[in-house]
């Protein structure tokens, strides 16, 4: 697994010190063998011993192991380095746009495989198979990725409950039993609306699970289970493109575990395409 990707994978969970050595780190690794632990420590106002407890923190016996492998990364163009995917139209103007947008999406989907432990998806994706109900709210922007996942649960035969509306979905979860599970989408987790949804649905006995950033928030601390996305950009324009295409991939994901898990789902989902073209011809 490449240092890079794990370090960008992480930062958002690092202290204000490790943040400032990973951005170091992310923007100089082509030239970090040249610099020894004091160095950086140096370069960035810091102690070496900080340096240390970094590349500790990450797995590693050292600094000069985690520069090594940072180095054999790089080599390798296993890192998050920009590259082109093959030959372009030299008359295509937007060729090299498409390039990064795609390169940033990709690393983005992977930091985000990353910090989602296969078991963990499995888990998430289990409950919804056996749950009752499934109840999925989003806030704003947010209400979007849910809605489209509330209806593909639909159209697999889940029993699905969506809201778009905080005080109605508060008095929606009064109908909760135990096994339902609450799909919760905000992606900074702040909203105390959605807080209190979550605390109110746990005391029924259901399952929450929060689809957030990877960042700590007051959503997460209120989920049986959490969905986190990774993606950054300092350009606000691009942030969000890359938060949606990492949360659609790892939506995307979980619904092709449900496909998989039953046949009579995938039945199910093949007569409502059916009879949503039948509708549509008509």
């Amino acid at each position: 697994m490449s240092p890079l990707l794990k370090i960008r994978a992480e930062r958002d969970q690092m202290s204000a010190i490790e943040r400032r050595i990973a951005d170091f780190l992310l923007e100089n690794a082509h030239l970090l063998r040249d610099y020894s632990s004091q160095q950086l420590a140096n370069a960035l106002g810091i102690s070496q011993s900080s340096v240390v407890k970094f590349s500790q923190k990450l797995g590693y016996k050292g600094y000069p192991d985690l520069k090594y492998s940072i180095g054999q990364a790089v080599a390798r163009g296993d890192g998050g380095e920009e590259a082109g995917t093959g030959e372009t139209r030299r008359d295509d103007p937007h060729a090299a746009l498409a390039e990064s947008l795609w390169h940033l999406k990709a690393q983005a989907e992977a930091e985000t495989r990353l910090i989602n432990p296969p078991e963990r998806i499995d888990a998430i994706a289990h409950a919804i198979q056996q749950a009752g109900k499934v109840f999925i709210i989003g806030l704003g922007e947010d209400g979007i990725p849910a809605r489209a996942f509330a209806t593909r649960l639909s159209m697999l035969g889940v029993l699905t409950v969506h809201y778009v509306d905080a005080i109605l979905m508060q008095a929606g979860v009064s109908t909760a039993a135990p096994g339902d599970v609450l799909m919760v989408f905000s992606e900074h987790g702040r909203q105390p609306s959605l807080c209190q949804i979550s605390h109110l649905f746990r005391e029924r006995v259901g399952k929450v699970v929060s689809v957030t950033r990877h960042t700590p928030n007051p959503l997460r601390a209120h989920a049986n289970d959490a969905l986190l996305v990774s993606a950054h950009d300092e350009r606000r324009h691009i942030e969000p493109l890359l938060y949606q295409s990492a949360l659609q991939h790892l939506l995307d994901l979980i619904f092709i575990l449900l496909c998989d898990a039953s046949e009579d789902r995938r039945m199910q989902l093949d007569v409502n395409f059916e009879r949503m073209q039948d509708l549509l011809d008509s």
